[in-house]
């Protein structure tokens, strides 16, 4: 009597794993690796490694975890690493001040925060998350120098921001060049068998697979994926850019931030961020194609399924209700907080009120609202950033296109 495999057929798995992705290095092994674990009924170990530096994640970083998830619905391993070795050294160039050295405890906790919001698209009882300091901080000096005597300058200068730096004249420091050595020691540990990037990781995940090779280990396969343009449609999303879909954010913001992709990114957000099937990717390319058909109708159905994948059908529903009720047909929100200025105080500028109410940091960022005609009161826009808001009866300050606050006058 044979044991039920694990495993559905390897040409099946090989057209989920093929979605979206960018390349595959090499493709021929990750079949033989497939079909080795198809007739052993064994699991591949797959890495994806991870930046302790900034836990919060958006669209764009689901996009690599979605292919993790994608193993382990195969029923494959998927092992997290969290850099919490390489997140004390911070960015190794010195020119990332958002990548700031972390203390051990930040990166650990960092790690958590990844981990807790990656289990919303991974399945949290089958996922493994490790710590690189388990391994690259018992490694000694000498043990680095080995380590460097592995891999050679020529190759490290195949990098393309090395390179261009080298011929500009632009220095690189050693730890710099240390560090895809430290990323490879990763795979080296784990024994990887696939390691998952975004296609700007092709090079450290090559390494990898080169370290590995030297340590007596079969040599992973490279998957990556495409990097996921903002909201803006240009840039690659990003925080620091303003044009990210967070998967904490809430679901009014899930769907609103939506709705203001450009049509050109409905086919790859539905590709690469949602969790429809071939079939249905399928025919969404043939309703954009389809000139009687309007993008924005395609676009509202995206909207409702991020929300209802990161919340529920209840809440994509909820969102999409609210945000007719305000863009549509001109209304309010159904929940709006409150803001009650002190006692006896009559009078505001309009700068401190959008700071005191929480919508911009400063009031340089207030003042910036303001000249855009982000800022309205009762309905009417404001756009002088000397208005002195009057304190005497109930007001709706929205500033932006989705932040309400009623202020209480008395």
């Amino acid at each position: 009597m044979t044991n039920k495999k694990l495993f559905p057929s390897v040409n099946e798995q090989i057209d989920l794993i093929k979605r979206g992705a960018s390349e595959i290095i090499p493709e021929q092994e990750l079949v033989e690796k497939l079909e080795k674990s198809f007739n052993e009924n064994k699991p591949l170990k797959i890495k994806l490694g991870c930046d302790p530096t900034r836990p919060d994640l958006h669209l764009g970083h689901s996009v690599v975890l979605r292919k993790l998830a994608q193993f382990q619905q195969l029923g494959h391993d998927a092992i997290l690493i969290v850099g919490d070795f390489t997140g004390m050294i911070g960015d190794p160039s010195g020119r990332n001040s958002s990548r700031p050295p972390l203390s051990f405890e930040e990166a650990r906790e960092n790690g958590k925060s990844y981990f807790d919001q990656a289990t919303k698209i991974l399945d949290k009882n089958k996922t493994r998350i490790v710590y690189n300091s388990e391994w690259l901080g018992k490694m000694t000096f000498a043990d680095v120098i080995k380590l460097s005597s592995k891999y050679t300058i020529a190759r490290m200068l195949e990098r393309d921001d090395f390179t261009n730096r080298y011929k500009n004249g632009i220095p690189i420091s050693m730890h710099e060049v240390l560090y895809p050595l430290a990323q490879a020691m990763d795979s080296v540990a784990i024994e990887s068998d696939v390691e998952l990037g975004g296609t700007d990781q092709k090079f450290n995940l090559l390494v990898g697979r080169d370290i590995q090779r030297e340590f007596g280990i079969a040599p992973q396969v490279i998957l990556t994926m495409p990097l996921l343009p903002g909201t803006d449609g240009v840039e690659k999303m990003s925080k620091s850019l303003d044009n990210y879909i967070g998967i904490n954010e809430t679901p009014k913001d899930i769907y609103g931030k939506t709705l203001s992709i450009p049509d050109l990114l409905i086919y790859p957000y539905f590709e690469l961020t949602s969790n429809v099937s071939n079939e249905e990717l399928n025919l969404i390319k043939q309703k954009l194609s389809n000139k009687e058909v309007n993008p924005r109708d395609i676009k509202r159905s995206l909207a409702r399924k991020l929300v209802t994948m990161y919340y529920s059908d209840f809440d994509a529903l909820k969102a999409e209700q609210e945000f007719d009720n305000i863009f549509v047909r001109k209304g309010l929100p159904d929940e709006i907080s409150e803001w009650r200025p002190q006692t006896g105080v009559t009078e505001i500028d309009l700068l401190d009120l959008i700071v005191n109410v929480g919508f911009a940091p400063t009031k340089s960022e207030a003042r910036r609202l303001v000249n855009q005609g982000g800022v309205s009161i009762d309905g009417n826009k404001i756009d002088d950033i000397k208005y002195v808001v009057k304190l005497q009866d109930e007001i709706i300050l929205k500033v932006g296109k989705r932040n309400f606050v009623k202020i209480r006058c008395n």
